[in-house]
């Protein structure tokens, strides 16, 4: 496989084939496909639109309500006949999927990121596949917007994916509405550092009236994630075994190469946090393994100093005031001084409940580079 950890984003006119009821061989050729890139090494996320419309159906209803309650009732009843549809599929061959509901603000606030974070790092490296949705029965300003797509972008930078892959009822982004203009080209690269205005006016609403998004917000969720270091593709979703050929390193529909390294992308997240004017010291032992691409353990910390909540990015230092790492942390700045010099197996015991047995795990930190010393004599 060319891409190792994968986001797959499939919108409702994908998954109904451009009808009025979800497509059964659709599902479960996604699921096929799905299954075929893993046995090859992927890891593969899911995030699925498609609840508003299984509850359409199920209620038997022609036009989805206007009013946002409504649509909520709708996404209550379609998301577990959505789910159990892909769950039947994966237990066919024997795979485990797990489904996950999050709004955009799960993303956003840093102790949720965490969470999440761990979540999806869990269930990505035990082989297991997340079907993610956006949790529309309590969002409100995502239905109308159609925030599974800027959803699927949060997730990729998130996990630092390699590849968004964005499935929709078009071959990509068009100069025009190939649907009324014979005219219009598939744009099939865009690497400006700012998307052109022109992209954004070509760019339409949802043409099929089933999703609840369009290519604009496509285009949103593509400079996202692009920005976050992750490679995107927007493309047909009834391409002919789409999501293979384009694991496989085959570029269609429309390219967005990331604009900066995934390093770079943690880099501006980590520094870009709110500073908590927290510190904790580290003897030599820690220093080693951090800068091996270890964790930080509670037995390694000498000292915490300053007040933080969980989820704040605090300096890191050496026994001799040295700059380390900067990172978030697992645990707030009194947990830490009551596990500090402990072994991580003593956390529950101490505590009353783990976080997990780093104090700040090494996908959340920014390593520094150490000082350049003054050799005698200079």
């Amino acid at each position: 496989m060319e891409y190792h950890r994968i986001i797959i984003k499939v919108g409702s006119s994908t998954l109904t084939s451009g009808t009025s009821r979800l497509s059964i061989p659709r599902i479960f050729d996604i699921t096929r496909q799905i299954l075929e890139i893993k046995e090859k090494g992927a890891q593969v996320a899911l995030v699925t639109s498609g609840a508003i419309a299984a509850g359409r159906e199920a209620m038997s209803m022609a036009e989805a309500p206007r009013f946002t309650p409504g649509k909520q009732m709708l996404a209550a009843i379609g998301q577990p006949r959505l789910i159990s549809f892909y769950d039947q599929f994966f237990r066919m061959f024997g795979q485990l999927s797990a489904q996950v509901l999050l709004t955009r603000e799960d993303l956003t606030d840093r102790n949720r990121y965490l969470n999440a974070r761990g979540t999806f790092e869990g269930l990505l490296e035990g082989g297991i596949v997340p079907i993610i949705n956006e949790n529309d029965t309590v969002a409100t300003e995502e239905i109308r917007f159609g925030d599974n797509d800027n959803l699927s972008a949060l997730v990729a930078s998130l996990v630092e994916a390699d590849l968004l892959l964005l499935l929709t009822d078009q071959a990509g982004l068009y100069t025009g509405d190939p649907r009324k203009d014979e005219t219009a080209q598939l744009i099939r690269k865009i690497d400006q550092p700012e998307i052109p205005q022109e992209y954004w006016a070509a760019a339409g609403g949802s043409n099929s009236g089933l999703g609840t998004g369009g290519m604009v917000t496509k285009l949103r969720a593509a400079d996202l994630a692009r920005r976050a270091g992750v490679k995107v593709m927007i493309t047909s979703g009834s391409e002919p075994d789409v999501i293979i050929k384009a694991a496989s390193g085959l570029e269609m529909g429309t390219l967005f190469p990331p604009l900066v390294s995934k390093l770079e992308s943690r880099k501006r997240f980590l520094l870009a946090g709110k500073r908590s004017g927290g510190m904790l010291i580290i003897d030599d032992g820690a220093v080693m393994a951090l800068r091996k691409g270890g964790s930080l353990l509670p037995v390694g910390i000498r000292e915490v100093n300053g007040t933080f909540f969980r989820g704040a990015t605090v300096r890191v230092l050496d026994q001799n005031g040295a700059d380390v790492a900067v990172g978030m942390t697992n645990y707030d700045s009194v947990d830490l001084a009551k596990i500090l010099g402990r072994r991580s197996d003593e956390i529950e015991e101490i505590l009353g409940f783990t976080e997990g047995d780093e104090a700040v795990h090494h996908n959340n930190m920014l390593l520094l580079k150490p000082a350049l010393r003054k050799q005698k004599g200079n």
